[in-house]
């Protein structure tokens, strides 16, 4: 069993916010593996899927972006399972809109939900980063909990789409793979002339 954990803030005056994108990457893979009905479980919803041949438990926490923790380590304690098998689906402010990342451990870079479950269970989980870039103007409070622009907005569904075979592809091959797939390799050092 694995855990797959989506994260946002629940409510429909919530649902198109930047900060819930999370939410709408554990919604597309749950569509595309045709997971069971959502459940409230561990103070979220949860839902059964198989993905890339792994049972896994999709999890949206309920009790609001800065206390993801308590879904996670009542379910991971529940489960018997280690932080390390658990996927965390989160907003990133540091990258650009669109632009995916996965990695395992570090810190929580000011994201308040990454925040909450590094105190409840530690750090030595995955986590796919979702890019949703800085804001244009005013401040990150307002940003992050604001719609996507119209133009962000229309190429939404194909980053979640990719979101999602990055998923398949870090329960199915490792989350290594993944890694090595979403992070650029670093530039050899250029030669003085």
């Amino acid at each position: 069993m694995r855990l797959v954990v989506g994260l946002g803030n629940p409510g429909p005056q919530y649902k198109s916010h930047r900060h819930n994108v999370g939410f709408q990457a554990l919604d597309a893979l749950w569509q595309r593996a045709s997971g069971s009905e959502w459940r409230e479980r561990f103070t979220g919803l949860a839902a059964r899927a198989v993905v890339a041949g792994e049972e896994v438990l999709l999890i949206k926490p309920q009790t609001f972006m800065n206390l993801s923790g308590r879904t996670v380590q009542k379910a991971l304690q529940e489960l018997r399972l280690r932080p390390l098998d658990a996927l965390v689906l989160h907003d990133e402010l540091e990258l650009p809109f669109g632009e995916l990342r996965a990695k395992r451990g570090g810190g929580h870079g000011g994201h308040n939900g990454l925040r909450d479950i590094t105190a409840a269970v530690g750090a030595d989980f995955g986590r796919l980063r979702i890019g949703i870039g800085r804001p244009l103007q005013g401040t990150v409070e307002h940003h992050v909990l604001s719609p996507f622009r119209p133009e962000e907005a229309a190429l939404l569904g194909p980053v979640l789409e990719r979101a999602v075979d990055l998923v398949e592809l870090a329960l199915g091959a490792g989350l290594d793979e993944a890694i090595l797939r979403t992070n650029p390799l670093p530039r050899a050092p250029r030669k003085a002339p």
